[in-house]
């Protein structure tokens, strides 16, 4: 994994213009490969964060929305099956 290190001031530097969620996804992300150091994901990074964001995101959307999935689907903005199907992956049904 070749990780490009950011110096501590530009780092700073580039949280600043970001919206909070890109700002906390990028120091989980940051402090995730600092970690793990040179040792490879065996499913690829992009697979893991996916895997480990969407479930949360689903059930936090879906109770945000008492359980309706019409609009928890309209706000995440796929439709009611892929919500339900996404469900289902994450066990959340």
């Amino acid at each position: 994994m070749n990780a490009v290190r950011l110096p501590a001031n530009e780092s700073s530097k580039e949280t600043s213009s970001q919206s909070a969620l890109s700002e906390c996804v990028s120091r989980t992300v940051r402090r995730y490969l600092a970690d793990i150091g040179d040792t490879e994901c065996d499913e690829g990074l992009h697979a893991l964060v996916i895997r480990e964001v969407e479930g949360p995101l689903l059930r936090e959307v879906l109770a945000w929305h008492d359980g309706n999935q019409s609009r928890a689907a309209a706000v995440l903005g796929i439709n009611r099956a892929t919500l339900r199907k996404k469900l289902a992956t994450h066990g959340l049904l």
